[in-house]
This record gives C-alpha cells, sequence and structure tokens, in this order.
C-alpha cells in the first residue's frame, strides 16, 4: 500500500471532528489495505511501531529532525527553526519545505507503508557511537522521496507530535465495523485486546480472517494482560447491598505491578504496561527462585521499612524507577510487592475462573498474608459476611495508614481492561476532600504576579469518556504546587505542547497553551459541583462537572490516560455525594 493513501486518510481524519466519522475513515483504510499490513497500520496510526509494552522508543529530539529536513531540503537550521517558531509544528514545516526544496535526491521512489514503517524499525535499532547520524540518514532518505503531505506527517512520528484523537476506543469500533458493518464485535474484539495488550496483533489475525482468533485467545507469558479497573462506592453498607458476602482486599498506594515468568524469562510492567523489569533486580530474583515454569500475577509494590514498620510515600517509591544507581536505592528503598491475583500459573490461565480460586492459586503460591518470608507476599485480605465487617476492616487498614480497601465479588472472573462492579473500591476522605481525581492535563496557564517569572500559572485537566476516548475538563488547578514543581512540571508540558487544542480534547476553556493529554496527576478538591464552563459529563441542559477548590496532590507517572478517573466515574461520585449529604 501507497505511505500517500495512509496519510491521506490521517489528513481526513485530523481534519474531522466527529468520532463516528473518524471510525467510518479508518475502517475503510483497514478494508483497503493488505491484510499483512494491517498491524503496521495501526501501530503507525498511534504513533508507534510496536505495542507499548515492548518498550521501544521512536522518538528523535527535535534538533535531530530539524538537521534531517535541512540535509533532505535544503535550508539553514536557522530558516526552519524560525519556521518552526512561527508555525509550532514541525510537520507543516516540512510538508512546506517539500514544495520549495532547494535541492533534490537522485534516489527517489514511490514510499509503502511498508517501506515507511521498516525504516523507522531501523531507526529505534540504531545505538551507540554515530547513531544519531544513522538516524538522521534514515530520516533524509525518507524526506528525498515523500510528497509534501507524506513529510506532513512522516516527520510527525519521531517527533512523537501524530496525535490526531485516533485512540484504542475508535480502533476497536473500525475493526468490528468491518467485520459485522456495526458495533456489534466490539465486546468480543475488546476482550482479544484486553488480554494480549496488542492492537496491531489483533488486527492482523482479524483482516487476514482467522474466524476462531477471537474466540480462543488466551493469555500468553510476557504478552501483558490490561489491568482490571474497580468502581466504587461511599459506604461499607452500599459495597454488602451490591456483592453480599465477598472477599475485601487492602487497598495499597503503591506501584502496581504486573509480574511475568515464561521459564527462565521474568518480565514486570507497570499499570501502564511499560516494561519496567530493569528497575526491580530484587523481585526479578525472588520470582526467578520460585518453582513455577510460567506466571502471571499481580501485586502492589511498596518500599517498606522493617526496622521501622513503616511504608514510604509513593513519591519515595518512585525514585526506584530509574535508570541508574539501582543497586544503591534497592538498599535504601527495599521493595514488598503485596500480591493480590494470580492471573496465570503453569500453563493454565486463570482469567475465567472465580476471584476466590484465583486467591487459593495465589496462596499456594506465595504462602498466607502474615507471611514474613521473601519480598512477595499476598495482601492482607478477609472474607466479609455483614457490613459491619467490611467498615472494621476498613478502620483498621485506613488506621495503619492504607488508602482504603477494595471489595470483590467472590464468584466473578477477572474483568481485564473493564472498570465494573467485580471490584470496588472504598477510600478514606483526606481532611474536608471527599475523594480524589486521577486526571489528565490537556493545557496550562502562563504565569501572572509572582509566578511570571516561572512563566507557569496552572493547568487545565479533565477526565476520561471511555465511550467517546475523549478527554473532557472538570478543573482548571492554580495551588498546590511548590516553585520547584511548578518549574518542573513547566519544563515537561514544554515537551508535548500542540500547535492547536487536541481533536480529543473537548473544552469550552482555553488555556495559554494545549499540551497533548498524556500526562496524569492526581488533584485533591472539596466537592464534586455542576459547571456551565466545564465539559465532563456534560448534560443536555449544558452543564458538565466540575472540582470545588482543587489542587494538586502529585503526579502519577504509573498511569496512563486510559487509567484516569473516567467521566462516568465522576458522575457517580457527583450522584453519591448528593446522596451522601441528602
Amino acid at each position: 500500500m501507497d505511505f500517500l493513501v495512509l496519510a491521506q486518510a490521517f489528513e481526513k481524519i485530523e481534519a474531522t471532528p466527529s468520532r463516528l466519522e473518524i471510525t467510518a475513515i479508518f475502517s475503510e483504510l483497514l478494508k483497503s489495505a493488505p491484510p499483512d499490513i494491517s498491524g503496521k497500520l495501526v501501530y503507525l496510526s498511534q504513533g508507534s511501531i510496536a505495542p507499548a509494552f515492548e518498550g521501544i522508543d521512536l522518538g528523535m529530539g527535535e534538533k535531530f529532525v530539524i538537521g534531517a529536513i535541512a540535509s533532505a531540503y535544503g535550508y539553514s537550521r536557522q530558516e526552519i527553526e524560525k519556521k518552526f517558531k512561527n508555525e509550532g509544528d514541525l510537520g507543516l514545516v516540512a510538508a512546506g519545505l517539500a514544495e520549495s526544496k532547494r535541492q533534490t535526491s537522485l534516489s527517489v521512489s514511490t514510499l509503502t507503508v511498508e517501506h515507511v514503517y521498516d525504516a523507522f524499525l531501523k531507526i529505534t535499532k540504531q545505538s551507540g557511537a554515530g547513531s544519531q547520524a544513522a538516524k538522521i540518514k534514515i530520516l533524509v532518505e525518507l524526506l528525498n522521496s515523500a510528497s509534501a503531505l507524506e513529510a506532513k506527517y512522516i516527520v510527525r512520528f519521531p517527533t512523537g507530535k501524530l496525535r490526531m484523537g485516533l485512540g484504542d476506543p475508535t480502533i476497536l469500533d473500525a475493526l468490528s465495523r468491518v467485520v459485522a458493518n456495526d458495533k456489534s464485535k466490539r465486546e468480543e474484539i475488546e476482550r482479544a485486546y484486553n488480554l494480549c495488550s496488542d492492537l496491531g496483533f489483533v488486527a492482523m489475525n482479524i483482516m487476514s480472517g482467522r474466524d476462531e482468533f477471537l474466540k480462543n485467545m488466551k493469555l500468553t507469558p510476557l504478552k501483558p494482560i490490561r489491568p482490571a479497573l474497580a468502581e466504587r462506592e461511599n459506604s461499607a453498607e452500599a459495597i454488602f447491598d451490591r456483592l453480599g458476602e465477598c472477599a475485601v482486599d487492602s487497598k495499597y498506594d503503591g506501584l502496581r505491578m504486573q509480574v511475568h515468568k515464561d521459564r527462565g524469562i521474568v518480565e514486570i510492567y507497570s499499570r501502564k504496561l511499560e516494561k519496567i523489569t530493569a528497575m526491580f533486580p530484587d523481585i526479578v530474583r525472588e520470582v526467578k527462585s520460585r518453582p513455577y515454569d510460567s506466571l502471571i500475577f499481580e501485586g502492589e509494590a511498596l518500599a517498606y521499612s522493617e526496622e521501622e514498620g513503616k511504608y514510604f510515600s509513593f513519591q519515595q517509591l518512585m525514585q526506584r524507577k530509574r535508570k541508574h544507581g539501582i543497586g544503591e536505592k534497592e538498599g535504601e528503598l527495599p521493595l514488598i510487592v503485596h500480591a493480590f491475583d494470580m492471573l496465570y500459573i503453569d500453563g493454565a490461565d486463570l482469567t475465567s475462573f472465580p476471584y476466590i480460586d484465583r486467591r487459593r492459586k495465589l496462596e499456594s503460591a506465595f504462602g498466607s498474608a502474615t507471611s514474613r518470608q521473601g519480598k512477595i507476599r499476598p495482601s492482607e485480605m478477609i472474607i466479609a459476611r455483614s457490613a459491619d465487617e467490611i467498615e472494621r476492616f476498613f478502620a483498621h487498614q485506613t488506621r495503619a495508614g492504607l488508602e482504603g480497601i477494595i471489595a470483590k465479588d467472590l464468584s466473578m472472573p477477572y474483568t481485564a481492561g473493564a472498570r465494573k462492579f467485580a471490584w470496588i473500591k472504598l477510600k478514606k476522605s483526606y481532611g474536608d476532600m471527599v475523594d480524589t481525581i486521577d486526571a489528565v492535563i490537556v493545557g496550562f496557564f502562563k504565569g501572572k504576579g509572582d509566578r511570571a517569572r516561572l512563566d507557569f500559572g496552572g493547568i487545565l485537566a479533565g477526565a476520561y469518556n471511555k465511550e467517546t476516548g475523549n478527554i473532557e475538563t472538570l478543573a482548571r488547578i492554580g495551588s498546590g504546587f511548590s516553585e520547584d514543581e511548578m518549574s518542573d512540571m513547566r519544563g515537561q508540558l514544554e515537551k508535548i505542547i500542540m500547535p492547536k487544542k487536541p481533536e480529543n480534547v473537548v473544552s469550552e476553556i482555553v488555556p495559554d497553551k494545549w499540551v497533548a493529554p498524556e500526562i496524569v496527576i492526581t488533584i485533591a478538591y472539596d466537592e464534586i459541583t455542576e459547571s456551565p464552563m466545564h465539559t465532563c459529563a456534560r448534560t443536555e441542559k449544558g452543564k458538565g462537572l466540575a472540582l470545588r477548590f482543587p489542587r494538586m496532590a502529585g503526579m502519577r507517572a504509573d498511569k496512563s490516560v486510559f487509567d484516569a478517573t473516567t467521566s462516568e466515574e465522576v458522575r457517580r461520585m457527583y450522584a453519591l455525594s448528593k446522596k451522601g449529604r441528602a
């Protein structure tokens, strides 16, 4: 398939505000492509060349991309940098210069999707001395053969600025439309994706006509499963009314990790499904020592001092997530992993098993919750037969400094990638705060007064709408930051500034700078209220939901956009808070 066909589809998608139309455009693109490249189409459409868990970094710094544009089109770096400053988008700069080249290459060929994909794959494999020059050379060769439209999107790949709002929900709908001409296959396709976290792999199998693929999809070690998510209630009574007799698990404020073992290989994945194995050599050693050929289990990692009998904070724990000085931090911040679910063991996929059976397998592998042996220990859990028992366990856990509890339906299978009432969380309140929200930053405001010198005055953040794939605003946050934190956040946001509002952001408020919706933060607040300005869970009457007195409570580098609090969850929290005040 010619790459121009893909670039033309991207151009249509970028200009289309309707998710239904975007779905139709992408489904037609899939239908027109040879089945064996459908996976590559999906990866490229999401600005990558592989699923996130493979940890392949496509990124090139802007200065290197500017160097490639200069080499390909005969312009100076200074000229390109000036145009970039005016346009705010290197893709648009490359498109304009491709139409007015000052030099041409003797070697020009028609670009295909396969050619472009393979070139980017080759870029990711460059390392060591001379690697940057080699990457630039590969990019120059692509630009030499590219039309203006092709150059626009080729340049956006390595700079990480593709971002058309073509998220997982839209691609899943498009695949269902290919198979059934409607959304009727969406749930089945999403289940397969949830079990392997590889949308390109799913697309390739569907487009190749493998009819039994969806029905036969099973867990595979070293392919992480998308984590189950919990709904919430505001009381032990409400939980017991829903579940009756249930398991009640401790809710730890740690780093959720999914641990895989396949014979001698151990990999650890974060909640975002990033590979974080290298950061936790102590956990790898312990998993390797366990007498099982294959394992997949989930746990919450916390830094814990046995001498002091206390947990370190989440922010301290995140110091373990580094590339250098790992051995030093291993000694300073020793870990305990509180394992809470067993998903796979020695060839058996347990995700369809009832929770209570998975728990028994977990305890068989790692001992009881009271075990003091090793770094991997089952989470503290009880079987509650009344609301009073849930309340007592909740009080015990919060007094111990934990976040709260998660109640689990004893009979339910593991609901991969879904937020259902199979798991229900109950968290402690924070002073006058009802709760906290994990929100996605979509823009920031420049500083005024005392903050002018920092060029940072606050952020605009929103909730994730799972049905539409959009981010809907619910808070403008200007407090909770120290000066150092403001400076650090300004630096992070500077790297992801967008020239215009991202297509998947729904906002009436216009910040000074839009950013790609990638960074998740925790926001503390006093109350959820109706708002004519914010778009979260907006009703037909034009009122959305907003946070009253929002303040920054922390960064959540372990969470992706898809882990953020959803618009539906905010709506339910608002309803619960009104019920509590009634």
